[in-house]
């Protein structure tokens, strides 16, 4: 869990880095998959799905 959760925080953080600095590249956007990758697989995932669905259903209540 160590692991992933510095793997995690690394990769976050050069995803920052490249949207911030460079644009986005096919290099950046690979790192943003890993990091990606390694979030769905950490103990955090389950937060950040039920946010993502209750934001989701936040918007889908919005009328225009």
């Amino acid at each position: 869990m160590i692991l992933s959760v510095s793997g995690v925080l690394l990769l976050g953080v050069i995803a920052y880095i490249f949207f911030r600095k460079d644009g986005l590249r096919i290099p950046h956007a690979l790192t943003c998959a890993l990091f990606g990758f390694y979030l769905a697989g950490s103990s955090i995932a389950p937060q950040i799905t039920a946010s993502s669905n209750s934001i989701a259903n936040l918007l889908s209540g919005l009328t225009f």
